[in-house]
């Protein structure tokens, strides 16, 4: 999926790849879980990595289990987020899908002891959700800005990760000065550094 000319709106492009998300057939979605897991274990970047921030994936996202098993099963660390009422994320540590609750909306969280907001700034690399991503690094969320608030506490030397569809890197998001940037994209084809990292 590639923008021309001028940049769409950001709700608009929102709309779009949700739209064309819904058309996924649900046997490749699983197929784009696996793949997307399998290039990022192989990543050096998270091959070294103590601790990993990431997410449990909720509707029509890559799926994210695959990759937070095989985390787990390493003896890698990953926190998890959930939601709090000002839309910012606190941080648990995720110890399997059996202490994961569904919420009425949204994806299920963990339901360990959470560790704060600042507990991201632990992280070696944080995978995260999104809609698209340009070449410049810009990611289109859902709109809550939660994720802008979490990357504004991770350093810059961590790698910061999004997980998309093939097709959803694209030629420009639209961004304002709040939103913060990715250095990598990963889809079921390809893992691709952005930026500093290309």
């Amino acid at each position: 999926m590639t923008t021309g000319g001028t940049s769409p709106s950001k709700a608009t492009l929102r709309r779009t790849v949700l739209r064309r998300r819904q058309e996924l057939d649900a046997a490749d979605v699983r197929a784009a879980g696996v793949a997307i897991a399998s290039h990022l274990l192989e990543w050096p970047a998270l091959c070294d990595a103590r601790v990993v921030g990431a997410y449990v994936s909720f509707g029509s996202e890559p799926p994210t289990g695959p990759l937070l098993d095989a985390l787990r099963k390493r003896g890698t660390k990953v926190l998890l987020p959930v939601v709090l009422p000002d839309l910012d994320l606190t941080w648990v540590v995720y110890t399997g899908t059996e202490a994961l609750a569904p919420r009425p909306r949204g994806p299920s969280e963990p339901t360990g002891r959470s560790l704060g907001p600042e507990a991201i700034t632990d992280v070696d690399v944080v995978v995260v959700p999104g809609l698209a991503a340009d070449g410049e690094g810009h990611r289109l969320g859902r709109g809550g800005g939660s994720y802008d608030r979490a990357l504004a506490r991770v350093g810059a030397e961590v790698p910061r990760v999004i997980a998309l569809y093939d097709g959803e890197l694209v030629d420009d998001i639209p961004h304002d000065g709040h939103d913060e940037s990715i250095d990598v994209v990963v889809t079921p084809s390809a893992l691709t550094p952005l930026g500093q990292l290309a």
